[in-house]
């Protein structure tokens, strides 16, 4: 089960929200020019443009779960369970960023330290840990710890750039996620390269990922793996942006995750019509896997899409989302990315075996009533048709693939969820962001999420020194 920081709305609903003021979208055709100016050549200085801020994030979280549904942790060597579990961690991020050297080729650096202070130290509280509270082998928290989460090197010719090093990236495949009170971050060498008006490449080769609540270095795995031993050290992407039309943006990538799968994106985005009147945003995501190299994942065959189509008059948005697995295994993705855009991807992913699911989705923009960066949204999402019993891409071996997954036999599961943030839009904390968010998931016996509810308040603070 993923907890994204998309847990109240699906892609399209925030692509939808961002047009609440825009004027009737042109369908015009956009032709493909070289880039008007040079990043490059406006270089201020390597000293001259150097900055140093940041962010710190408080990040609490209360989990119920029901339906017979437990957390488990230690004390004094016996196991003990309750309904409940809490987290409640201060993450903080000191940037320092260099301008780049002026020349034809410029040169930048940049270095960021995570830090992470455990405000609900409980071991009852915490349940051992896991991917929101680091705590020892003994499932007590490690009350303050610290990591290096960025430290690269850019080289920059044009609008082209060469990072080396730990770095942040985000692609419909390898994207950084910070859905927690730190980020992951992604060790390895990058481009991005912006030489035409409208459309633009992204490529890399990554050997490690940052974890969001660790901190050392691990190899890759994937979210759904039955062992955290199952683990690849090499995974390659490349990809393109291009708006053929200004209405339309799409993106196209690919990914090899060496020994276990080949990934392909495919997404766009139109948007039709005038918000203060009528606006029609229609969202397409579509991922296609399949086994590679030694097969450490087991058989993969997968195709899994999502169409969304999204209403907006002024302040008000409505989106439908439908999704659709084909594959007796999950759609999978890599663990500590947000590698997955599916519109439906929600606390539960809604990824299972042959699975299908419908989402609808509301949100208001209060600044249209006069109060500018105050926001709230609902929706209700629906799973069904869970079917992994056909399933043998493991190929009776334990612990290899999706093992387990062939008691899923028409399993369905449902979500609610509401929420409410606000922008600070001025004065010395402007930025700052507040949000509440309430979501609860009722699943059947053998869907794999459970019965679960949250509340969670996440409270970011941007700050700047120099």
């Amino acid at each position: 089960m993923k907890l994204s920081s998309k847990a109240l709305l699906a892609l399209a609903i925030s692509s939808i929200t961002a047009t609440a003021y825009a004027e009737t979208q042109s369908q015009d055709f956009v032709p493909t020019t070289l880039a008007a100016s040079s990043a490059q050549s406006e270089a201020k200085g390597f000293v001259e443009d150097f900055s140093l801020g940041g962010t710190t994030r408080n990040w609490y979280s209360h989990e119920s779960k029901y339906r017979g549904g437990t957390f488990a942790y230690k004390k004094h060597g016996q196991t003990l369970t309750d309904r409940n579990r809490t987290n409640w961690v201060q993450g903080t991020i000191l940037n320092a960023s260099s301008g780049f050297t002026q020349g034809t080729v410029g040169v930048k650096t940049e270095v960021a330290v995570y830090n992470a202070l455990v405000l609900d130290r409980s071991k009852r509280d915490i349940k051992g840990g896991s991917n929101r509270t680091l705590a020892d082998s003994n499932g007590d928290a490690v009350d303050q710890w610290s990591k290096l989460g960025l430290a690269n090197v850019q080289f920059r010719v044009s609008n082209t750039t060469l990072t080396a090093g730990r770095q942040n990236f985000s692609s419909g495949i390898i994207d950084t996620i910070g859905n927690r009170a730190l980020p992951s971050s992604f060790q390895g060498v990058s481009f991005n390269s912006e030489e035409f008006s409208n459309l633009s490449f992204q490529g890399g080769v990554f050997d490690r990922v940052s974890p969001r609540s660790e901190q050392s270095l691990s190899k890759f795995r994937s979210e759904y793996t039955n062992s955290a031993k199952v683990e690849t050290d090499k995974v390659y992407t490349l990809g393109a942006n291009y708006q053929p039309f200004k209405s339309l943006k799409t993106s196209f990538f690919g990914a090899n995750v060496k020994d276990f799968w080949n990934q392909y994106y495919f997404g766009a985005t139109h948007e039709l019509g005038d918000s203060q009147e009528l606006a029609l945003t229609t969202g397409f995501n579509y991922y296609k896997t399949v086994d590679e190299g030694k097969k450490l994942m087991g058989d993969i065959d997968n195709d899994t899409y999502s169409l969304s189509f999204g209403l907006t008059h002024q302040a008000h948005s409505l989106t439908f989302a439908y999704q659709a697995v084909n594959g007796n295994e999950y759609f999978d993705y890599l663990h500590e990315t947000n590698g997955i855009y599916l519109a439906n991807s929600l606390t539960s992913d809604f990824n299972g075996p042959n699975e299908k699911s419908f989402q609808v989705a509301y949100a208001i923009n209060m600044a249209e009533y006069g109060v500018p960066g105050l926001k709230f949204n609902a929706y209700s999402a629906r799973g069904w048709g869970i079917d992994g019993t056909h399933y043998t891409g493991n190929r009776g071996v334990v612990g290899k693939g999706y093992d387990g997954i062939q008691s899923q036999d028409g399993e369905k599961h449902q979500e609610y969820g509401i929420g409410a943030s606000y922008a600070v839009q001025s004065g010395p904390l402007k930025a700052t962001a507040i949000r509440a968010t309430y979501v609860e998931h009722r699943g059947s016996e053998f869907q794999s999420d459970g019965s679960i509810k949250e509340f969670r308040l996440v409270t970011t603070i941007p700050f700047n020194i120099l």
